[in-house]
């Protein structure tokens, strides 16, 4: 009996601890949750060559076919390098090339009509059909460069028309916006883009990139002075008199030295023979 006045009495004091609290968490504010602020998407690095207007958009299907001379044909001013393209075969080259590949891909540089008609007059044709090739493949890059990716180039760039050190050597350097190409024989610059996609960007450049092998000239050796030449045997001795004849012909001469001293020694002897005769005739006459 007393057990059970003990715990009445402390059940009611929990009871009611209990409803005061439930009371103080429903009139106390809500926390509101801590919500992290979204980082922003990193900012594509600025392309460092500007888009041409026909340039097209990044949106060609992975697998779909680059038809490269309709690229340039669309862009217009490129007859000539098409021509080119087609008369080398380099066209189906690089479309092979392109189809092939899986990573990496294709960099052209493109001159213009206007950038080929700066050349010397005829120097097209002067090429034969393998510097023809060389000079179009020196104006492919063996690897897709984006617009923004030209300062991560090491020189000498490595292209298509292969590695000769010193004849074949293609230099790019960027700064201030501009990306400026030296072959050692043309500097010229980037002017825009014609076309890029994941495989292939193809570029506008100022000038036809001449490679230096198509001017070195072998250096011939330098000649010694040539020396006077050796005279012949029947030049260099002198014809030697003959003994016979010498001898003769000396025989026949006559020294007037000779011809006086013995004028002279018969003048003598005859003074005296004249002057014996005479004493002998004086005898006589005694």
């Amino acid at each position: 009996m007393l057990k059970k006045q003990f715990l009445l009495p402390f059940s009611l004091a929990l009871l009611l601890s209990l409803l005061y609290s439930t009371n103080t968490l429903a009139q106390s504010p809500t926390i509101a949750p801590v919500q992290s602020t979204p980082t922003p998407p990193a900012a594509a690095p600025k392309p460092l060559v500007p888009s041409l207007p026909q340039s097209p958009s990044d949106s060609t299907p992975d697998n779909a076919a680059i038809d490269i001379v309709g690229i340039l044909r669309k862009a217009k001013s490129f007859n000539v390098l098409i021509r080119l393209m087609k008369t080398t075969q380099l066209i189906n080259q690089l479309n092979a090339q392109l189809v092939t590949t899986k990573s990496g891909g294709l960099t052209i540089l493109a001159p213009d009509d206007s950038a080929f008609s700066e050349l010397k007059a005829g120097f097209l044709n002067s090429l034969s059909d393998g510097q023809k090739l060389e000079l179009l493949q020196f104006h492919v890059i063996s690897d897709y460069v984006s617009s923004s990716n030209f300062d991560t180039l090491t020189n000498p760039v490595r292209t298509l028309a292969g590695a000769k050190p010193g004849k074949v050597e293609l230099n790019v350097v960027s700064y201030g916006g501009s990306v400026n190409i030296s072959t050692g024989e043309v500097n010229t610059t980037i002017n825009g883009i014609i076309y890029s996609d994941k495989h292939l960007a193809i570029y506008k450049v100022g000038k036809v990139l001449l490679p230096s092998d198509f001017f070195a000239v072998a250096k011939a050796p330098s000649k010694a002075p040539s020396l006077a030449p050796e005279p012949s045997a029947d030049t260099a001795k002198a014809p030697k008199p003959d003994k016979d004849t010498a001898s003769s012909s000396d025989s026949s001469q006559v020294n007037p030295s000779e011809v006086n001293s013995a004028a002279v020694k018969i003048g003598v002897y005859g003074k005296w023979v004249s002057l014996g005769l005479a004493l002998v005739a004086a005898t006589f006459q005694t």
